[in-house]
């Protein structure tokens, strides 16, 4: 019995030190987190997409607190959760934010299986990475899309799929949320984040070939061959041409799509705009002059005689 109790004391003792010291260390190396860090993380999404530029949420929301602290949040931004959660977020931080344009991933390529014939076969792992290291692909052009489909498994969102007709992969511009996964995961940098625009209408050039006009255009017949008319085509100086393949800078572009009635292969795309209005005819009156649009022959007729 007493052999009992002394192991109960002892056992109770080495207890009562361990928690005393448990306690002192708790005190002494405890690391103090701003409770505004836990309020924040639970406003944003919790999608830990690292769209954001930091590990995840949980990161973000300590960058955020610290601007607060610093003056300024401007430069961080969560693009899952968009305007609206920022706007919630600032007003937690007591801080005020610029609005910010809603983006979207853009797909700059064209080169669709009809006007990018296939010169060989690839046989072994199937993905664009794999694909890439070993050369061209199976096309000409060593700067198009690959079509293996690694941005669609990048996506958390389910916003990018490959289209089994082109081969191409298309963006569903209501489930994208801009985290730029798909851009970060694509070996060939073709796929950007450009500006949304107003009504989801943007333009750009859907393809990243540089090389020279005849080779390009060998390779793709929708190439963008650098020739210039675009640029020259553009009042606002929206628009470059470098390395032999024109960009549209979205903060500098008007929409006003005069670049995509000058491009000669159609590598600008305008999406989401109105079907264009068709041209008027002209019309032959009977003393052999023309209109510029339609008219009732006999009555210009009548406006011909008097």
């Amino acid at each position: 019995m007493d052999f009992i109790l002394i192991a109960v004391a002892v056992l109770g003792g080495i207890g009562l030190i361990a928690a005393l010291v448990l306690y002192v260390c708790s005190k002494k190396f405890a690391v103090y987190e701003d409770p505004r860090i836990a309020q924040v993380t639970a406003v944003l999404p919790g999608a830990n997409c690292g769209g954001c530029g930091f590990a995840g949420c949980g990161a973000l929301a300590d960058a955020l607190v610290k601007g607060a602290d610093a003056g300024s949040i401007d430069g961080l931004k969560c693009p899952v959760g968009g305007q609206e959660v920022m706007s919630q977020v600032a007003d937690l931080l007591g801080m005020a934010i610029a609005n910010s344009e809603p983006m979207v991933a853009v797909v700059r390529c064209n080169g669709t299986c009809a006007l990018r014939p296939r010169i060989s076969e690839y046989s072994g792992l199937r993905t664009c990475a794999a694909m890439n290291s070993c050369g061209a692909g199976e096309t000409a052009c060593g700067f198009g899309c690959l079509g293996c489909g690694d941005c669609a498994a990048a996506c958390q969102f389910d916003a990018i799929h490959i289209n089994a007709e082109t081969g191409l992969p298309e963006v569903d511009e209501e489930k994208c949320t801009s985290c730029g996964a798909c851009v970060k995961i694509c070996p060939r940098h073709i796929i950007e984040l450009r500006k949304k625009g107003p009504k989801s209408r943007r333009i750009f050039v859907s393809c990243v070939n540089k090389d020279k006009g005849p080779v390009a255009m060998k390779a793709c017949k929708a190439a963008c061959i650098g020739c210039g008319k675009c640029q020259k085509e553009c009042k606002f100086e929206a628009i470059t041409v470098e390395n032999n393949v024109a960009y549209i800078d979205f903060n500098k572009c008007r929409l006003c799509r005069k670049c995509v009635e000058a491009c000669p292969t159609g590598a600008i795309h305008a999406l989401n705009f109105p079907a264009p209005k068709p041209k008027p005819e002209a019309v032959k009156v009977p003393d052999g002059s023309t209109v510029g649009k339609k008219t009732d022959p006999t009555k210009a007729g009548k406006e011909a005689q008097a």
